[in-house]
């Protein structure tokens, strides 16, 4: 919890999905956190630039840069700055690459405001790389690199199916299932 005494931490949420980035902010907020959002790079960059937040929640896969683009960027502006990666297509090489890069964790989403907090508390880095997922099945690559291009589609079926080489409705029905695990 936060200490009453002490300015209040901030945090930036850098997400393009509008729905999660609000609920989070919602829930940061109800914990005593200074919030500032962001739906893409130019945005964090300047909330950044404005507010200096001590932590960052960076989502991978945004229009425009990337999650990966922006770590070293906000880093380069703010030296302090705590980040973790959140995203729906992880991978372990994505893991590395943000680490490498300065995010102190990386989270699959669907992530709450507490396992965000927990990932902020770990420190140790070798812990946080045993942390990371065992590998993830064919099926679960094959679900998430489908969801990918879909959302790279703009939610288009119809081109999603065209660029997979599948009938559309197959498509839909891979899709309706839950991902695999």
């Amino acid at each position: 919890m936060i200490d009453n005494n002490l300015p209040a931490p901030s945090l930036l949420l850098v997400d393009d999905d509008e729905r999660l980035r609000t609920r989070l902010a919602r829930a940061f907020r109800e914990r005593g956190y200074t919030v500032h959002t962001a739906a893409n790079y130019a945005e964090a960059v300047s909330k950044t630039e404005d507010n200096s937040p001590n932590m960052a929640v960076i989502d991978l896969r945004m229009p425009g840069p990337s999650g990966l683009e922006l770590i070293p960027t906000l880093k380069k502006l703010n030296s302090e700055i705590k980040m973790l990666v959140l995203t729906g297509y992880g991978s372990i090489t994505t893991t590395v690459d943000a680490m490498r890069l300065g995010a102190i964790y990386y989270l699959q989403k669907p992530a709450d405001a507490d396992d965000i907090l927990a990932a902020f508390a770990k420190t140790d880095a070798t812990l946080m790389l045993t942390d990371v997922q065992e590998t993830p099945s064919l099926d679960r690559v094959k679900w998430e690199h489908m969801s990918r291009v879909l959302t790279d589609c703009g939610g288009n079926i119809s081109a999603a199916a065209r660029q997979l080489n599948l009938h559309r409705r197959s498509l839909q029905r891979m899709l309706q299932k839950s991902p695999p695990r």
